[in-house]
């Protein structure tokens, strides 16, 4: 798939979630197939005043590029102005949040809000674009709510605004992540633009990426929560759409060998404390529908340094695995 200049290797991505899409879920991601890993949503005001915890958000490792920063912001200047910035990880692509739905963003006028004002939306994506020489895209939802469907008309301003591609997450802001996301509303996008449209939304495994694709027409697919305590999805999907093969799913050995890898790059970039208060979700994430996973959670949001996680999960592994 190629967005502007920048060739990738597939149309698989790994979508920007705060909070999860640090470096060390990148690092553990990245040998499982995806073409682009995006940041975790990076603050445009943050970066414009030099915000330490915001620019930490952008550090990246050579090992998993190509990646996007993801920044967010609804002031043109402040956004144009921190564009280079942005980059300063290493990151290929700028990709411009106009779809988070959390009421904090929300309440500042910046994700999805921009969705009731498309033409300061458009100012915005016009000002990043003239700031950096990288492909500038865009992430947004179907709409505000049910009433204000507008993605196709917001892709078209996106478009007509300098932006490379587009993501459309196919449910409106007043959803969340509730409902089924509406692919008729990716294919609508698809028909109203002439760059690559990246879908995104209920991709779970290889088939729901190869109805996506076949249905709407879009060039690439993202993937966000299917992939929490999951990187196995990416390697699953890109096969299945190789072959129409489904692969067996990662034994317990295979979900705590990778599980533990994750645990020590997150003691390596966030320290014991917070490290192992992080990973208290990414451990609970790895054992989801296995067999003793509900009581493994339970112990595993109890451990409070390295060592009492890593018992834990040698444990488990005794347990299941004689």
């Amino acid at each position: 798939m190629r967005i502007k200049n920048l060739e990738l290797e597939n149309n698989i991505f790994l979508a920007p979630m705060a909070g999860v899409t640090d470096k060390a879920f990148r690092l553990i991601t990245k040998p499982f197939g995806p073409a682009l890993m995006y940041t975790e949503m990076v603050s445009g005001k943050g970066l414009y005043y030099n915000s330490r915890k915001t620019a930490d958000l952008l550090a990246a490792d050579s090992r998993e590029m190509p990646i996007a920063v993801q920044i967010f912001g609804h002031e043109p200047k402040i956004m144009a102005d921190i564009a280079k910035n942005a980059l300063a990880g290493g990151a290929v692509i700028i990709d411009i949040n106009m779809g988070c739905p959390a009421p904090k963003i929300v309440n500042n006028g910046d994700g999805s809000a921009l969705m009731k004002s498309p033409e300061l939306a458009g100012e915005v994506i016009s000002a990043v674009c003239g700031a950096v020489d990288v492909p500038v895209t865009v992430k947004f939802r179907a709409g505000w709510n049910s009433d204000s469907i507008n993605a196709a008309q917001f892709a078209e301003i996106a478009e007509l605004n300098g932006a490379s591609a587009i993501t459309i997450h196919s449910r409106t802001r007043e959803q969340f992540y509730s409902g089924k996301a509406d692919l008729n509303i990716i294919k609508a996008v698809k028909n109203a633009v002439s760059i690559p449209v990246i879908g995104n939304g209920d991709i779970t495994d290889g088939k729901s990426a190869r109805y996506m694709l076949d249905y709407t027409g879009c060039d690439g697919i993202m993937i966000g929560r299917a992939a929490e305590g999951n990187p196995w999805i990416f390697r699953d999907v890109i096969h299945y759409l190789k072959t129409g093969e489904i692969l067996p799913p990662p034994t317990i050995s295979e979900r705590i060998e990778v599980a533990k890898h994750h645990f020590d790059l997150l003691i390596k970039y966030k320290g014991e404390h917070r490290g192992t208060l992080e990973a208290r979700k990414h451990m609970s994430w790895y054992f989801k529908g296995v067999p003793g996973g509900a009581v493994l959670r339970g112990y595993i949001n109890k451990a409070e340094t390295p060592s009492q996680m890593l018992e834990i999960l040698d444990e488990f592994l005794k347990a299941y695995c004689v």
